[in-house]
């Protein structure tokens, strides 16, 4: 239990403060950091006992050996201050930000006393105002360019610079125009700033103003028959109609807004962040972060804030649109406010463009997250690591080379299917896949004890059947291990149907997704496997894959169950019932319909309607 621990605080002598705290190992190891309106409480919700801890929860104080804290005077302040500790400490169980790429950004090294545009991946830079992030490299080498045409602004190293200074001679960019050429004083320090600071106005959102203003002189020069700079500022119009063709328009007015999309699973949580300036997608960036302790979708938001604000920054922008506000939202905005030096709105979009680009940046990072997923999984040596760590937790002789997994799917106890998923060194081997229909039982341990009973049967006796064309009984190969869907019931429930087939030496276990717990038979502890681990990785694939192959067959099932029943309507053809189902859109919705609502169906009368009504209400739902 939690409170027999020796070093456990007594309660009354935790503040009822807001504060951080920290937990730190035997080595004086910060293994946490944590904040909170109420440290008493707070840190009293820790020291429950072990078994209400959650898993990861459970893991962090065991390993702990003593919890300290300090005492701040609001909220705001305890936040500041754990966003400076998780950075100095790195403590394992924060959550772990994984960047898989640097991105490029435009930058423009306004401190200096002749500014310089430039493109770099380093946002640690001083006195640099940055725009992008970009996705390809190319894209804002072409940028810079066509910008170069209007505003001059230098873009050299401080090398070359110094050389083209000492020499009196400019580059050859000063010749063709795209640098003002400060170095051999075509124009004074105070015109290149001027020249610096259009440049970046124009990339901060100023986008309008700035084409009218060159069309103004244009339209000017060409009236005082100054032709030759008429087609100058012609050509500089062109040049920024081009770059904002490049950026997408997403609002009418001059939004300024970073929209975030978070698709999240048990282990890991992929981000989408499209940054928003002038009412144009300006950049877009997407990351994986693992999560080391359970982490509901507001926390992680609030450490997605932290990291990617973690400066202060002038381009930092007027909103953050996030799909669900932390806890401390006000403190946050607060914080965020300070770092860009004014109001900072932070929410989550409800309606309108701000909400469908808030969609669409969720649809981005879900499918960034299945991408995680695929890499990792298509990765050979970490497919390797799985299945060795595997075999070193689970006590296994040797390393599982061909896992099958089981899955049990109904609806409300109806149409109760089993699936068996089949990989073979880390791989779905989906021809070896099964699927298995359910005729009676009981509850789900009966149900894995059907199934595990009628797939053991073909190691005892082969099925004649399940032999292919070179004469290779697929269902004969013997499983290195058994995985099932559920925790320690549904494993005994596997592990009696082992023990009634006669097969010997097989082991079986068993993965429950809420806390992603491995249980093995009759143990009453489970077996834990590291946070973010290839092996947990790997049954945690499986088993989504299990599900997703029952979950396919349970519905199909149910469709043809009710398009069976249908076609004993006089009048009602394969064409009908097809058309029937795809306007409802599932059996489901079909069932609930009204007989008016069905009659809407073309082709579907109202004396055919009530018929299907009949037939439909004969059935149990």
């Amino acid at each position: 239990m939690a409170q027999d621990l020796a070093w456990r605080p007594k309660t009354g002598e935790i503040p009822t403060n807001p504060g951080v705290y920290r937990w730190l190992d035997a080595d004086g190891r910060v293994l946490y950091v944590g904040k909170a309106k109420n440290l008493r409480a707070r840190l009293s919700s820790y020291f429950a006992p072990l078994d209400s801890l959650h898993e990861r929860t459970r893991r962090m104080v065991t390993r702990a050996s003593e919890v300290q804290w300090t005492i701040v005077k609001s909220e705001y302040e305890a936040l500041q201050l754990e966003f400076q500790w998780i950075k100095e400490f790195d403590p394992p169980y924060n959550v772990v930000f994984k960047d898989d790429k640097s991105y490029p950004y435009l930058a423009v090294s306004i401190g200096d006393e002749v500014p310089r545009a430039f493109i770099t991946r380093n946002r640690e830079m001083k006195g640099v105002r940055y725009f992008g992030p970009y996705t390809n490299a190319w894209a804002v080498r072409e940028t810079l360019d066509t910008l170069l045409k209007v505003y001059p602004v230098r873009s050299c190293s401080s090398g070359v610079f110094q050389r083209a200074k000492s020499s009196n001679r400019a580059c050859l960019l000063g010749d063709i125009g795209k640098c003002a050429a400060p170095c051999v004083k075509r124009v004074d320090v105070s015109e290149h700033k001027q020249i610096a600071k259009n440049f970046v106005d124009f990339m901060a959102g100023g986008d309008t103003e700035h084409i009218e203003a060159l069309r103004k002189r244009m339209f000017a020069a060409s009236e005082t028959e100054q032709y030759e700079l008429a087609a100058q500022l012609r050509d500089g119009v062109d040049a920024l109609e081009t770059v904002l063709e490049k950026s997408t328009i997403v609002f009418t007015d001059q939004t300024d807004a970073d929209v975030f999309g978070i698709a999240d699973d048990e282990l890991a949580a992929a981000i989408s962040m499209f940054k928003v300036r002038g009412g144009r997608i300006r950049g877009v960036r997407g990351w994986v972060v693992d999560k080391e302790m359970q982490r509901d979708l507001s926390e992680v938001v609030e450490y997605i804030i932290q990291n990617t604000y973690s400066q202060a920054d002038a381009d930092s922008p007027r909103e953050v649109l996030v799909p669900e506000l932390p806890e401390d939202a006000v403190a946050l905005a607060r914080w965020l406010s300070e770092g860009r030096g004014s109001k900072v709105d932070l929410r989550v979009p409800a309606r309108g463009d701000k909400s469908a680009l808030a969609k669409t940046a969720f649809t981005n990072a879900k499918h960034a997250l299945m991408l995680y997923k695929n890499r990792r999984s298509s990765d050979f040596t970490a497919r390797a690591d799985a299945l060795s760590g595997l075999q070193n937790a689970l006590d296994l002789d040797n390393a599982p080379l061909r896992i099958e997994c089981f899955d049990i799917s109904h609806l409300q106890g109806t149409n109760v299917v089993g699936s068996m998923v089949v990989f073979e060194d880390g791989l779905p081997k989906k021809d070896h896949y099964r699927r298995f229909s359910i005729a009676e039982t009981t509850d789900d341990t009966d149900s894995i004890y059907q199934v595990l009973s009628r797939r053991l049967k073909y190691l005892v006796e082969p099925d004649p059947d399940a032999v292919n064309a070179e004469g290779i009984n697929k269902f004969a190969y013997r499983p290195s291990l058994l995985v099932v869907d559920g925790g320690q019931p549904q494993v005994n429930a596997a592990q009696r149907a082992i023990d009634d087939s006669g097969v010997k030496g097989l082991t079986v276990v068993g993965i429950a997704k809420r806390l992603e717990e491995v249980w093995r038979p009759h143990d009453p502890f489970p077996v834990i496997l590291p946070r973010a681990s290839d092996e947990l990785f790997l049954l945690q694939r499986i088993r989504d894959e299990a599900h997703r192959f029952a979950i396919t067959f349970q519905r199909t099932k149910r469709k043809s169950s009710i398009a069976s029943s249908l076609s004993e309507v006089s009048g009602l053809g394969e064409k009908r019932v097809n058309a029937l189902l795809k306007h409802f859109g599932s059996a489901k919705r079909l069932r609930q319909a009204t007989a008016e609502e069905i009659s809407d169906v073309a082709g579907i009368g109202p004396i055919l309607a009530v018929e299907i009504r009949r037939q439909l209400g004969d059935q149990e739902l």
